[in-house]
């Protein structure tokens, strides 16, 4: 199973057409993209294959995901960036964020694109966790500069930069965790018209 995952970042100029190139050369089984718009939504007309795009709540842009096969799917909105319990001096509240989850021949993929706030990051990991327990592969951008650690799942994704914050510094943000799967590759591509790369696994089963 090759996966390609890509941040297309809602604020600059990637098309349908740069996913359709990626598709071609690459030939992934499935496509996850973060911070896609109503632009992308006709990829389909050009690379034929089923695709779905969801919003939260007060954005513009989510999770998409895009497979030449058809693929089972299901949204779910993940927690605000704090605790209730806390101050919002704490804890800071942002927008909501979805998250896409796609399952075919008995595998569950996540699309997500995660808090900036490295402990709501990983709070929302918990929870979609817990709201999808049969989860083998975690994908997306992250927005995390340490490591990220989940029982039973290992991070598989290529070790360099991923992104470039602010168009200066580079970071790796864009993260692939697995569980009950191995990876046979990873890369990340060659900057685009974002300001993330294009982030290319493979990976096998037991």
């Amino acid at each position: 199973m090759r996966i390609l995952s890509w941040n297309v970042w809602s604020h600059g100029t990637a098309r349908p057409g740069h996913v359709g190139r990626l598709v071609a050369a690459l030939q992934p089984d499935f496509v996850l993209l973060q911070e896609a718009t109503a632009v992308m939504d006709t990829l389909p007309q050009l690379t034929g294959g089923y695709y779905r795009r969801v919003v939260a709540p007060g954005r513009n842009n989510g999770p998409a995901v895009w497979s030449p096969q058809p693929f089972g799917s299901e949204e779910i909105i993940l927690p605000p960036g704090r605790r209730l319990d806390f101050p919002v001096a704490v804890f800071r509240r942002i927008a909501l964020r979805a998250a896409l989850v796609v399952r075919r021949d008995g595998f569950e993929i996540a699309n997500v694109h995660l808090d900036h706030g490295q402990f709501c990051n990983r709070r929302q990991l918990r929870y979609l966790l817990t709201e999808f327990p049969a989860l083998n592969v975690i994908m997306g951008d992250y927005n995390a500069f340490g490591p990220v650690c989940l029982p039973d799942f290992r991070d598989v994704g290529p070790r360099r930069a991923t992104h470039r914050m602010y168009g200066l510094v580079p970071l790796r943000i864009d993260r692939c965790l697995v569980r009950g799967l191995t990876a046979t590759g990873a890369r990340a591509l060659a900057y685009g018209p974002s300001d993330h790369r294009p982030v290319c696994v493979d990976l096998t089963g037991p």
